[in-house]
């Protein structure tokens, strides 16, 4: 479960590539774009400029590079040529890529052109939510400190958080132990060590936190129709905290 040092060298190589992919994603307008156009660019991105492999392609027998979930969409969605992205919209893209190995996992909720102030503040609090979970991991913390830590703040700011789905363990494989809750109780759940590579990748819902799968098997919307929005790091624990491996070159680690 846990991994040795120069694995997470390795990880952390992947992770600044992935972290690269979302800096290409920052320069392009969005509005007008199709969410394949998206994946096309980034797929081609990955392969070509970092060489390195989309990790999502294939999984589970997934075809494309990445989810790409608009507005209603809590995750997985899938894109497609018929989506097109407008102005005032709300994105997220999931987006896994290996190199040498090792798998770097992240997500960003993009606003689209003019986004509403209550869209914005949705998505400003669900990356707050992944920070807070963040912030949580150290060496002898627990798996519930991190899920309280993120649940409390959505609900302080009046947001649900989807429990269907949740941060997992990475490295060789997409998915490994352990489970990452994004909800939880102070000291309960597994004990953090030195070493523990997973993912911290909250789901926030305006209204309730109920989703459903749509027919195509994989899109997963609200129930609601309300908008939702998710941010996801992968981490690594340290010996006195947490490092996180998928840190984009415009973000630090809140104080």
């Amino acid at each position: 479960m846990t991994k040795r040092p120069e694995e997470i060298v390795l990880m952390a190589e992947a992770g600044k590539l992935l972290a690269d992919v979302f800096g290409h994603l920052d320069k392009q307008p969005l509005i007008g774009m199709s969410t394949m156009a998206v994946n096309n660019l980034v797929d081609r991105f990955i392969v070509d400029a970092l060489e390195a492999r989309p990790a999502s392609k294939g999984q589970y027998g997934y075809a494309y590079a990445l989810n790409s979930s608009r507005n209603s969409v809590v995750c997985h969605g899938v894109p497609s040529d018929a989506e097109l992205l407008q102005d005032g919209d709300i994105v997220n893209f999931d987006i896994t890529l290996e190199k040498n190995g090792y798998i770097a996992d992240s997500s960003k909720t993009y606003l689209v052109g003019a986004v509403s102030t209550e869209a914005k503040r949705l998505v400003q609090v669900t990356y707050e939510a992944m920070w807070k979970g963040i912030k949580a991991v150290r060496p002898g913390a627990r798996l519930g400190d991190v899920g309280h830590a993120i649940e409390r703040h959505a609900r302080k700011n009046g947001y649900s958080v989807v429990r269907e789905y949740c941060g997992h363990g990475i490295g060789r494989e997409m998915h490994e132990p352990p489970q990452v809750l994004h909800w939880g109780k102070p000291q309960t759940g597994l004990m953090l060590r030195e070493g523990m590579v997973f993912t911290i990748e909250p789901m926030l819902n305006q209204g309730r936190n109920a989703v459903e799968t749509q027919d195509d098997g994989w899109t997963v919307v609200t129930c609601d129709g309300k908008l939702s929005a998710q941010f996801e790091h992968t981490v690594a624990v340290t010996r006195h905290g947490v490092r996180v491996l998928t840190l984009r070159p415009d973000e630090k680690m809140p104080a």
